[in-house]
């Protein structure tokens, strides 16, 4: 029998409090729920068909008696709040550690080895808000050519550079510097490369953001799909929280533009894993507190999950969950620790509760069972609570 499995991170869309939360500093972050508290209209039929009110406690999506797919929640085991940390999680790989974080800056020489390695001075050093960085600094960084180097609540190292003041290969290449450079006690978790454009008041950031992962320090799904020669289509940023090893992805700006992709490669891959991540959730509306945006974009998925689940195959398991939270109506702009939602469709998949599972691996072990790999290292599967194929 041919089996295929998607799973579909909506990145950011956290849907209530972890048990850990208040250990973040994140009391009272509920993105799902607080967004559509939030709401002063609208609906959403799809979702709230599927069962994403059974999940948990919404405003706006009730709990439906018959949900067309399996449902749940899943709270964070590994620690921290950030992509790699969650996507990690989510195909088994439980971290013992967080990685670190600077909530005061980089070291004084680390950032000097970047600087004498670059070629370049360094704005900032701090954490920030990336667009209100580029109000800050923005000016400045075009008069003296100096990098724009920022973190946030997240273990990133972030590089803003104006592309007609520094072409992108350039800004690559000190990426893949700041990548070697962050090792052991500063060993974070993603380099990131932040191009924008624009002048002073309209400064945009481009689509070609560029994420340099620390390789994961474990086996993961894709390793045991890789093991097993089974193929892997990825879709939006899944390659770089991975370093590129088990997966190639092609790059989504929108979620728009996510959603076709996830529907393309489900009409022409006949087996294996589709892996996506859908990054408007996060990078657009829930790091700007954008909650009007961040209500269209649960009506645009609401429009496009319909087709997604209705073009499955037979044998198809396809996941939504999310990678951790990020709440637009917080005064914080930066990922909330959250749980996140669990929803699995297919033609023979149970529409059953999954209850609230301990680790994001559960989803990870479940896939691997599906398609008949090794079990992960972390995680249990509930596939068998779910699927009624042979």
């Amino acid at each position: 029998m041919t089996r295929r499995a998607a799973l579909i991170v909506l990145d950011g869309l956290g849907i209530g409090s972890a048990s850990d939360q208040a250990a973040y500093g994140d009391d009272g972050s509920n993105t799902l729920g607080n967004v559509l508290a939030a709401a002063t209209g609208g609906s959403w039929p799809t979702l709230e068909a599927l069962g994403l009110g059974n999940c948990a406690p919404l405003a706006r999506i009730p709990p439906v008696g018959s949900p067309r797919a399996a449902h749940g929640t899943a709270q964070p085991a590994s620690p921290g709040k950030d992509s790699t940390t969650g996507h990690w999680e989510l195909c088994g790989l439980v971290l013992p550690a967080p990685f670190p974080t600077f909530p005061n800056g980089f070291p004084a020489d680390l950032i000097a080895a970047f600087a004498a390695e670059t070629g370049r001075g360094v704005l900032g050093n701090r954490p920030a808000s990336g667009t209100a960085i580029l109000d800050t600094l923005g000016e400045q960084h075009l008069a003296t050519g100096a990098w724009i180097v920022y973190t946030s609540a997240d273990s990133v190292f972030q590089i803003a550079a104006h592309e007609e003041t520094v072409p992108i290969e350039e800004l690559y290449r000190a990426c893949e510097v700041a990548r070697r450079l962050c090792r052991g006690p500063t060993g974070v978790s993603r380099v990131i490369a932040r191009p924008f454009t624009g002048t002073a008041g309209q400064w945009v950031r481009t689509p070609r953001r560029k994420d340099f992962s620390l390789p994961p320090i474990g086996p993961t799904l894709l390793d045991r799909l890789a093991e097993a020669n089974i193929p892997v289509i990825g879709i939006g940023k899944v390659d770089d929280l991975f370093a590129g090893r088990g997966i190639q992805s092609v790059h989504t700006p929108t979620n728009a533009d996510g959603y076709r992709r996830i529907g393309e490669a489900l009409r022409v891959q006949p087996r294996g894993l589709v892996f996506a991540n859908v990054i408007e959730f996060d990078q657009t509306w829930g790091h700007r507190n954008d909650v009007p945006g961040f209500l269209q974009g649960l009506t645009e998925l609401d429009a496009a999950i319909g087709g997604l689940v209705g073009g499955a195959q037979e044998n198809d398991l396809i996941i939504f969950t999310a990678d951790h939270g990020n709440d637009p109506t917080t005064p914080s702009t930066d990922h909330s620790r959250e749980r996140v939602p669990v929803l699995v469709a297919g033609p023979k998949v149970r529409p059953v509760s999954v209850g609230e599972r301990t680790t994001f691996a559960d989803i990870g072990q479940t896939v691997a069972e599906f398609l008949g790999v090794e079990a992960l290292e972390a995680g249990t599967s509930f596939l068998r609570e779910v699927w009624s194929g042979g």
